[in-house]
């Protein structure tokens, strides 16, 4: 399975770099040096955030669900993005801390927002259930969006606001090579810290005791599975905004696969998000352009429906 998922990134990842407002290729024979300028300044970014991102969304979504063990669990529904979202919003526009500063900003809220979030559900207890869980993430969203909307309400120019407003929407348009490289180490790093706490992962679905007993130390576990979701939603939503549901969508597409162990659905899951993420964007981009449709809201398109599903299914 992950090497046919593999395959179908590659082929994703290619369509990516081919498709878009310009034919390349015609402008590469008459100009060449215009030609790699437009290929590594515009569609390598967006390209390679779209894989990476999808990625890391991918496999938070996976490890939240088994670190919580609860099928509605993911970074963007649960407040790591809405934290990442509003530590970006302060550190760039209020702070003035650039690109660098959002990301460094983002990775503290989501961090912070994932933290609140177990404090409140209670990570690796099964008492609370889903409706604590979801109280819990609609909680911290809540309490993230309308600090969110005080930024927006205190933002220092109109033409501030309107960035923060369309950034916050979600898009790889735009995006430049200084991005892709700030994002890519933030996100694999986070990205192997979650494949592995895997194993960990999986001996937690037998409970807190037998875990312990075959040597699974779990507060180093959830640190671990926090400080990984906190890098991928971090970087991500730094150089992207917010784009959501991915989390929660693919880990349902994938388990099914691996026998339903969460541990070993991690990685399918990372290549699952970043075929679903290229594809995406690759559609927006086969959009007529007056449009205008941020991707963070065609996710949103797909993922909407899939989470009132899983709520009607009562996971």
């Amino acid at each position: 399975m992950n090497l046919r998922l593999a395959l179908l990134c590659t082929a994703l990842l290619l369509a990516s770099l081919a498709i878009g407002p310009v034919d390349l290729l015609a402008i590469a024979q008459t100009d060449p040096a215009l030609a790699r300028t437009l290929f590594v300044e515009l569609r390598l970014p967006r390209a390679g955030l779209a894989l990476l991102i999808g990625a890391g969304l991918g496999a938070g979504g996976a490890a939240a669900q088994a670190l919580l063990r609860n099928p509605l669990a993911s970074p963007d529904v649960l407040g790591p993005a809405s934290g990442a979202a509003l530590g970006a919003v302060i550190a760039g526009y209020f702070l003035g801390g650039g690109v660098l500063g959002m990301a460094m900003g983002s990775l503290a809220g989501a961090g912070g927002g994932l933290a609140i979030l177990l404090a409140l559900a209670g990570a690796g207890s099964r008492a609370g259930g889903t409706t604590r869980l979801v109280l819990a993430g609609v909680a911290v969203s809540t309490l993230f969006g309308v600090a969110i909307n005080l930024a927006l309400s205190l933002a220092p120019s109109p033409f501030a606001l309107y960035d923060l407003m369309f950034w916050l929407m979600g898009s790889l348009a735009d995006r430049t090579l200084p991005q892709l490289l700030l994002a890519a180490p933030l996100i694999a790093l986070g990205l192997a810290l979650l494949l592995r706490a895997g194993p960990g992962l999986d001996a937690l679905t037998l409970g807190e005791d037998v875990a312990h007993s075959l040597g699974v130390a779990l507060p180093a576990l959830r640190r671990q599975v926090v400080i990984g979701i906190a890098l991928v939603t971090g970087a991500g939503v730094a150089v992207a905004g917010n784009i959501g549901f991915v989390g929660l969508v693919v880990p349902h597409l994938v388990r099914p696969f691996v026998g339903h162990r969460p541990g070993r659905a991690i990685l399918p899951a990372a290549l699952a998000g970043a075929a679903l993420l290229l594809a995406a964007d690759i559609a927006i981009r086969l959009l007529p352009a007056d449009l205008n449709l941020k991707l963070g809201v065609f996710t949103a398109l797909i993922g909407a429906p899939f989470f009132l599903w899983l709520i009607r299914k009562g996971l």
